[in-house]
């Protein structure tokens, strides 16, 4: 996929890194690979005012729960609570950026040789994160990133907007909501009670009024 070599303009893509590492706490090359990862996808979709008027338009899916998931939040403005980031835990330095009205999307990854190339930029330095840091801050988009046209299908309970529906599991007594449900033999489970969850119950009392509130 074709993509412009050049790296943003210093003063817009200096203003963003801030911002990024003012919410995020500190800088680091995660932080200046998820700013460009968010400079480079949301151009590449056509969105040009994702914290304004193309604030509707916009979903982002992050592979990651690193530095660079905070550095992509600060630029879009997409977040969990309003439903416009989606967690994928692959693992993976990638994101995909979808434009709801376009259904443009395009999958951003980091290059894997992109250390290498850092190190060669700036071998002088003693920390090595140093030296990516600011060889992140010039390397072309092609040197840092590979880039993919992708389709995107998203369900209706996975849009942003209120709760389209909300079950009780058969199991637990909790309620589910979203689609996240999950039929086995004729019962409505939740997932942890389907497949096993990542917390362990240490008493079986539990408040039993707060599950049909």
């Amino acid at each position: 996929m074709t993509m412009q070599s050049t790296a943003p303009s210093p003063s817009d893509f200096e203003q963003l890194l801030a911002e990024s590492v003012r919410i995020h706490g500190h800088l680091c090359p995660g932080q200046v690979l998820g700013v460009r990862m968010s400079i480079l996808g949301l151009r590449e979709i056509g969105i040009r005012e994702p914290k304004g008027r193309d604030r509707k338009n916009i979903i982002v899916f992050v592979e990651m729960d690193r530095c660079a998931a905070d550095a992509i939040q600060s630029v879009t403005g997409c977040s969990l609570g309003h439903r416009t980031m989606k967690f994928l835990d692959y693992g993976k330095m990638a994101a995909t950026f979808l434009n709801l009205k376009t259904r443009k999307a395009v999958r951003v990854l980091a290059r894997e040789d992109s250390r290498r190339k850092a190190k060669e930029l700036f071998p002088d330095r003693e920390n090595k994160y140093a030296g990516q840091t600011e060889a992140y801050k010039v390397m072309a988009d092609e040197e840092l990133f590979a880039v993919m046209a992708v389709t995107v299908a998203l369900a209706p309970e996975d849009m942003p907007g209120r709760p389209l529906r909300r079950v009780r599991c058969d199991s637990c007594g909790e309620h589910v909501q979203d689609g996240r449900e999950v039929c086995r033999k004729g019962k409505v489970l939740c997932v942890p009670c389907a497949s096993g969850g990542y917390y362990r119950q240490e008493s079986s009392q539990c408040n039993s009024s707060a599950l049909n509130t």
